[in-house]
């Protein structure tokens, strides 16, 4: 008798108890709990087609992770700063962004979470007329001959300012180097492989600081492109799309010699944040797991080791039609010691690459007055400052040319510096520095004049032997009066289609105004809020 009377005290309470957790799930969903633990993940542009899978990560630990997409000199120069840097975590598509920037040895729990090895991604068509599908024996020293002989345009990412360009470019010293065990110092001293090297780089048609942008660029302007050093995976990514829009996709090549592989290490910041470093091992442990490699796999990425289960690869993915090889034995090429890997950038910087030819359109109209005018000089010295430069990798070689335009509602000058003379350069920065701010504004009176100087060039027969540029910036609305006057002036050229104009939208800019532009040319927007330097340093790495 007694227990039923206890369990009838019980039963009372038992509505109470209902109500009372009725209550806790109405007051957490109008009160929700903050995150547990937040994560900062700086990463190559190449991850973006991941990170659905670390927001569901996220939702289901109950934590929130942001992702920062940046050029693997920018990885570097974050992780430079040690324990006061903006990330928790980095993510750059090779080891050796990470060896060159940790300095101060606060990375910690690296492990690859991918590979891709860099390819050439090549219009079928052009592949079958030289006779390279279903081929794998072709060198980097075919490719170099196609290119020279004009049967195909070749871009790449700059190799200073983004992996992919980085790993061809380590793969074609190697090769022209006659494949060592390891790149040494006395290779890059041998003038046979350097000029082998400037040789080929000389066939780029069009750069990129970014390889996911290169590949969107593609993908939305076959007709501008044939082909491209970039990651297996973003050709993948290419292919789908073509197939999807029911044309033609690319032909994959895997070089014979020099062949790089991307291995995407997933590093810890370590700042001593025992939550933050727990956080960071679970979702590094969750994008190892079986089932999230299998993710990847279906995504195009090569997880685990290089080779795949040919029988279970989805077709629709690794198609063999579109080159894909996947019981191929890929051999990458090994990482030279730091020493090497420095030497072998700046070279590349000062000597190797095609040199450019940079037009900075640069807006000094009345909105510019105070801070933005300020900002916009110290842009300009970083990448005018011989020191600087260097420090950004975007230092120029004797063959650049770097042409500043200020305007307002016209243009205010035209300066020119041909070559990389400290002192020309500096003067030209000591003429930046004057600059006030004034006027109305009208990008595309300055435009024009840009389209006059380069005409200049073409009239000397070298423009192409240079990547040339437009890089206009503006923090307003532009009048449209000479808009017109502008398209007319550029279709009139030879060259209009094959010089990117990269608008960067600064403070309120009309975007739309700049987007346009931008398209014009298979150009790049670029938006800065407030690291115009940044910004800046972004796109001088397009050419």
């Amino acid at each position: 008798m007694a227990r039923r009377r206890g369990k009838s005290r019980f039963a009372r309470y038992i509505p109470l108890i209902a109500v009372a957790a009725i209550m806790v799930a109405m007051f957490s969903n109008f009160f929700p709990s903050a995150p547990a633990t937040s994560l900062r993940i700086v990463s190559g542009s190449e991850n973006k087609a991941l990170e659905p899978i670390i927001h569901e990560w996220a939702r289901a630990s109950g934590n929130s992770v942001e992702v920062t997409y940046l050029g693997s000199v920018d990885i570097s120069r974050e992780l430079s700063l040690g324990k006061v840097g903006r990330f928790d975590a980095v993510w750059p598509a090779n080891s050796l962004w990470i060896e060159l920037g940790d300095d101060q040895k606060v990375v910690k729990h690296a492990e690859s979470i991918l590979r891709s090895p860099v390819v050439l991604g090549l219009k079928r068509a052009i592949a079958e007329r030289l006779g390279w599908v279903g081929r794998t024996d072709i060198t980097i020293q075919d490719i170099r001959a196609a290119a020279e002989r004009g049967d195909f345009r070749l871009a790449m990412t700059s190799a200073t300012q983004s992996n992919s360009g980085a790993s061809a470019y380590f793969g074609f010293l190697y090769a022209m180097a006659g494949d060592p065990d390891v790149l040494r110092l006395e290779d890059l001293e041998s003038e046979p492989v350097r000029e082998a090297t400037r040789a080929l780089l000389g066939t780029v048609d069009r750069s990129s600081g970014s390889s996911g942008w290169l590949k969107e660029a593609f993908v939305e302007n076959p007709d501008r492109f044939d082909a491209m050093m970039n990651y297996e995976a973003l050709v993948i990514e290419a292919n789908r799309a073509f197939v999807q829009r029911r044309e033609e996709p690319l032909y994959i090549v895997y070089p014979a010699n020099g062949l790089a592989v991307a291995d995407s290490p997933l590093g810890y910041v370590d700042k001593g944040d025992a939550e933050k470093e727990e956080a960071f091992l679970a979702l590094q442990q969750h994008l190892l797991s079986a089932d999230v490699q299998n993710q990847l796999v279906a995504l195009g990425r090569r997880a685990g080791l290089l080779g795949l289960d040919v029988a279970r690869a989805d077709r629709a993915v690794w198609n063999p039609d579109w080159g894909v090889d996947l019981s191929r034995a890929i051999a990458p090429i090994p990482t030279p010691n730091q020493a090497v890997i420095r030497r072998a950038l700046t070279l590349y910087q000062t000597e190797l690459r095609k040199p450019s030819l940079t037009i900075w359109v640069l807006d000094v109209s009345g909105s510019m007055q105070g801070a933005p005018i300020d900002e916009l000089r110290e842009a300009m010295r970083l990448l005018l400052d011989e020191r600087e430069a260097e420090r950004n990798l975007l230092q120029p070689s004797p063959r650049d040319v770097t042409v500043v335009i200020p305007f307002n509602n016209r243009p205010q000058a035209v300066w020119i510096v041909e070559g990389d003379d400290p002192a020309a350069l500096n003067g030209l920065w000591q003429k930046v520095r004057g600059l006030q701010a004034g006027g109305g504004t009208d990008v595309y009176l300055a435009l024009i004049e840009a389209v006059e100087v380069l005409s200049r060039y073409e009239q000397q027969g070298n423009l192409f032997e240079r990547l040339p540029a437009i890089v206009a910036m503006t923090d307003g609305e532009s009048e449209t009066a000479n808009r017109n006057a502008f398209v007319t002036a550029l279709g009139r050229t030879s060259f209009g289609r094959d010089v990117p104009v990269h608008a960067i939208a600064f403070g309120n800019a009309n975007e739309s105004q700049l987007r346009e532009l931008a398209q014009l040319s298979v150009g790049r927007l670029f938006k800065s809020k407030s690291d115009l330097a940044q910004t800046l340093r972004s796109a001088k790495g397009y050419n």
